[in-house]
């Protein structure tokens, strides 16, 4: 083979290697878009695939310029989603929150109801701090069984408000530990009740059950605290929670 066909087939070979790689790196490139339609349809495809960056790109200029468009609604509730999956909380609020300002009678309002929750409360903080947006999810994910009470989302949503309840009773548990630690029983049995008759479908009830008779004992209600106990033991037979408040009990009564 002469050396200039030799170069040849090596220069084709590089081309064809180059255009592998191109194609695998540049799987993601945009079609030419030549309507609005196809663009909202494009976006659709990309948003199935998991290919949220782009389709939020396509989203934004399509909602931007078809602001009257019969498909907006969709486009807006789509751009959010996107938002969502890309971490971005604040920006998956605002559109999810317009879709429900703006087209309350739409077909996207019951997930960007639902959707709306999932931003909220993907912001809130852990139980030791405030819980601003535990409490905004809590609000909207009723909300959504309220107003969507045969959505196929529902039993994924009463899921989440007890997500969002065992958080909120899980804050107050914390708070009367802390107020039992620092020897005092009367704020910390406050906080114990609440959970007791707020959260009482929550795991934190017979937790709070438990810190109302250890407050009762500091506050020298011995009986009444036995009493406590024993209503705990019969309640939760065979449970942890019942060994701890037998054990106390009996360190009470041998007292």
């Amino acid at each position: 083979m002469s050396a200039s066909r030799c170069f040849d087939v090596m220069r084709r070979a590089a081309t064809l290697v180059l255009a592998l790689l191109v194609g695998g790196c540049g799987a993601g490139v945009l079609p030419p878009i030549h309507s609005e339609a196809q663009r909202l349809d494009v976006a659709r495809q990309l948003h199935a695939k998991g290919e949220y960056s782009p389709a939020a790109d396509l989203l934004t200029t399509y909602v931007t310029q078809n602001a009257g468009s019969a498909d907006v609604d969709e486009a807006i509730y789509l751009l959010g989603d996107c938002k969502l999956k890309m971490k971005d909380w604040t920006a998956a609020t605002s559109e999810f929150e317009r879709v429900l300002r703006d087209f309350p009678e739409s077909d996207s309002a019951a997930s960007a109801r639902f959707s709306l929750g999932e931003a909220q409360f993907a912001q809130s903080r852990p139980p030791d701090f405030d819980q601003e947006f535990t409490l905004k999810a809590l609000a909207t994910w009723q909300r959504f069984l309220e107003e969507y009470p045969d959505h196929w989302r529902v039993p994924e949503a009463q899921q989440r408000v007890m997500a969002c309840r065992t958080r909120l009773a899980d804050k107050l548990m914390r708070t009367g530990r802390l107020y039992l630690k620092l020897r005092l029983p009367e704020p910390a049995r406050i906080y114990f009740v609440k959970i007791t008759t707020d959260y009482a479908d929550t795991v934190w009830s017979p937790e709070a059950e438990l810190g109302i008779a250890m407050c009762d004992v500091k506050l020298g209600k011995r009986t009444e605290a036995i009493e406590q106990l024993k209503g705990i033991e019969e309640r939760h037979a065979g449970r942890p929670i019942a060994e701890r408040a037998a054990r106390e009990r009996k360190r009470l009564e041998h007292s």
